[in-house]
């Protein structure tokens, strides 16, 4: 399931009202490559016959899976990031932060075939399902290459609401690739590496646009874990933005 904050402000359902459900945890993740002059980020088209967001680019990402909490680490999350994950965060722990992180990982590895991590000797004690890939190809995730940039909550009333983590890993992390996993009948039918600029020029939601002018300014300002976070969310029927 492709980038599910990208509900935040476009949905089919619009003008309709549903109940308001409990945003469900999911998670996002931009590959970036700063190998050249101008940064860019991994973009994912998705295929024209989905009902949802047929042809718009977007960044791998979907819903938390149980599993994810049970995939081993080469390297914690950095303290910092860590920190700020458990902001407004019900029940807050360190294992939920890392969850999130893994499973940005984990659905980027389902949309793109990119296993992000650190190659690994001897056995993985990983859970069934996309993990085993992970196992197979002696990968195991590192989060400490992970960054925090943005978090989302789709707005009320919609039938579908997600509460959204977007990270950022660099494109030096990807430590396997898994070929045909995007193509003509998957969910991504291409991806593309474009500059930040260019890539708010492609075919996006306004939420997506949003997280890349964050993601921008963030490289601007030095691409520290120290930097604020932004967290947008309706109140009132008005998105606010404030700072995690």
């Amino acid at each position: 399931m492709s980038d599910p904050a990208d509900r935040f402000e476009q949905d089919p359902h619009m003008g309709k009202s549903f109940p308001n459900r409990r945003p469900k945890d999911a998670a996002t993740l931009i590959l970036l490559d700063r190998s050249g002059p101008v940064p860019k980020v991994l973009m994912g088209r998705r295929h024209h016959s989905h009902v949802f967001l047929p042809g718009k680019f977007v960044f791998p990402g979907g819903r938390v899976d149980p599993a994810d909490r049970l995939m081993p680490i080469a390297s914690p999350l950095d303290r910092r990031t860590e920190k700020r994950l458990m902001q407004r965060m019900s029940e807050p722990s360190a294992a939920r932060a890392r969850t999130f992180a893994l499973t940005a990982i984990r659905e980027t590895f389902e949309e793109t075939g990119l296993l992000i991590g650190r190659k690994h000797t001897g056995p993985i004690d990983a859970p069934a399902g996309p993990w085993s890939e992970f196992v197979r190809a002696s990968v195991v995730p590192d989060l400490s290459t992970i960054h925090f940039i943005a978090r989302a909550i789709t707005p009320p009333r919609r039938p579908r609401r997600y509460d959204t983590r977007f990270f950022t890993a660099d494109a030096t992390a990807i430590a396997h690739r898994i070929d045909g996993v995007v193509g003509p009948d998957a969910e991504l039918v291409e991806l593309v590496w474009q500059p930040i600029a260019e890539a708010q020029k492609l075919d996006l939601i306004a939420i997506t646009q949003l997280v890349l002018r964050d993601l921008q300014a963030q490289i601007e300002a030095g691409f520290s874990h120290d930097q604020p976070v932004p967290f947008y969310r309706m109140l009132h029927g008005k998105r606010v933005r404030e700072l995690l």
